[in-house]
């Protein structure tokens, strides 16, 4: 049949990919499978896998990966997202919108922590969601709103999808973390738009909208939160000033993170345990491997896009589409929203990105724009049915049904695909800061 209908065995691959996607093979392993089939059908032996995959995750710049989720894994367990909350819960809680304002900037704030958006969901959704509804606020949407929130980890610097870009499209990991600082508070910002949308139910919710008056006691109350939450609030002073003053790289920065998690930990908060720290090398280990699987059989996939060289076949239609960048574009938006709905970013970056990049040279983009913009898109599939895997997350640790979860992510999903469009119209909001700090 593939022969009748003149396939190659590049594009058979992706056939078999989607497929095998469809039955519901594990992302990793459809990868995997794929790739080896169209290996099979070019000729090579199956003994230059082993190399392939091998040479795909041996590279300095994938350790970031598994340190920065260890840290993010460290700062919960080890109760330092406990007392971050407490301290933006009390600093924020007497401002209109309450516990949503809260949430919205907690999230914001973990990301410069973490870098993974499911995991954001898991380590702080059960406090936000909780606070939100002592708030007056529906179960469902404060679920909702720490699905955003969390989803845009992704973008705001450390930022796992940002090495993976990185590596892939050979552009600077320290450029694209500066680059990704305004749009991901951008887009986090734009998240305060919706909450009087989702205003808590009854008078005595809509009471707690109005803003306290600043007494002694909340004084008191800021500062002994402060005091309490300082040394977890530093640490993305810590990591981020040490990448952007040159101190060390974002790679040795993950490490970094993880020695300051545990420092915290034993030293200033004396909450690190031998359980404790078990359970986060545990945790962080079973993510962290998840993810490296992917990154491995991803390798064998782009060996095969190169060698049948789907990149020049792909990106030549793209260019043939129209001889407007706009358009073009917008094609590649689209097809990146749509490829969220049902693959998880890592996947959709090594698919597509290799079929991209050449057109963003073409084009003259420039690729540290672009990158933040890919982050952006695969951020909106995160809370995109019917894979949105912070929607799933959620769900798992708040019992509610998928599906209600989704309807109230609704206006979320459309103010941050307006976001979406202001950061592709407006390049100056990625690329004023790279170049100011030139």
């Amino acid at each position: 049949m593939s022969d009748i209908l003149g396939m190659g065995a590049g594009t058979q691959m992706i056939v078999a990919f989607f497929l095998l996607m469809a039955l519901r093979v594990p992302v990793a392993f459809a990868l995997g499978l794929s790739a080896m089939y169209a290996m099979w059908k070019i000729g090579f032996g199956f003994e230059l896998a082993g190399d392939l995959i091998a040479t795909g995750i041996a590279k300095y710049a994938l350790l970031a990966i598994p340190f920065f989720i260890l840290a993010g894994t460290l700062m919960g367990t080890l109760g330092i997202a406990e007392r971050m909350i407490r301290f933006f819960r009390i600093l924020i809680g007497n401002l209109p919108g309450g516990m949503g304002v809260v949430g919205t900037v907690v999230c914001l704030f973990w990301g410069a922590v973490s870098g993974s958006g499911p995991a954001s969901v898991a380590a702080i959704g059960p406090m936000i969601i909780k606070g939100m509804q002592e708030d007056g606020y529906p179960r469902a949407a404060a679920a909702a709103l720490v699905c955003t929130g969390a989803a845009f980890s992704i973008v705001i610097p450390p930022s796992i999808g940002l090495v993976i870009y990185g590596v892939i499209a050979e552009t600077s990991i320290s450029s694209l973390f500066i680059a990704a600082i305004v749009p991901g508070l951008f887009m986090g910002l734009l998240m305060l738009v919706v909450l009087p949308f989702i205003k808590p139910r009854g008078r005595e919710g809509l009471d707690k909208l109005s803003p306290a008056p600043v007494s002694n006691g909340y004084l008191r109350d800021l500062g002994r939160s402060f005091r309490s939450s300082f040394w977890g609030l530093m640490t993305p002073v810590v990591i981020l000033g040490g990448i952007y003053s040159g101190i060390f790289t974002p790679t040795e920065a993950a490490l970094v993170a993880t020695v300051y998690a545990i420092a915290v930990g034993a030293f200033a908060y004396r909450t690190l345990t031998v359980r404790a720290l078990y359970d986060a090398l545990t945790d962080a280990a079973s993510s962290s491997a998840v993810v490296m699987l992917v990154v491995a059989y991803a390798s064998l996939f782009g060996w095969v896009v190169t060698v049948e060289d789907l990149v020049g076949q792909y990106s030549g239609q793209l260019l043939g589409l129209s001889d407007n960048g706009a358009v073009i574009l917008m094609v590649i938006m689209l097809i990146l929203l749509i490829a969220g709905m049902f693959m998880d970013p890592v996947t959709v970056m090594f698919i597509s990105l290799p079929i991209f990049m050449p057109v963003v040279r073409e084009l003259g983009w420039d690729p540290v724009w672009f990158g933040v913009l890919v982050m952006v898109n695969l951020a909106i599939g995160l809370i995109t049915p019917p894979v949105g895997i912070n929607l799933y997350v959620a769900a798992n640790i708040t019992r509610l049904p998928l599906e209600s979860i989704a309807r109230a992510a609704l206006p979320f999903l459309a103010i941050s695909v307006i976001g979406l469009a202001i950061v592709a119209a407006v390049p100056a909001l990625s690329l004023f800061l790279p170049e100011m700090l030139k």
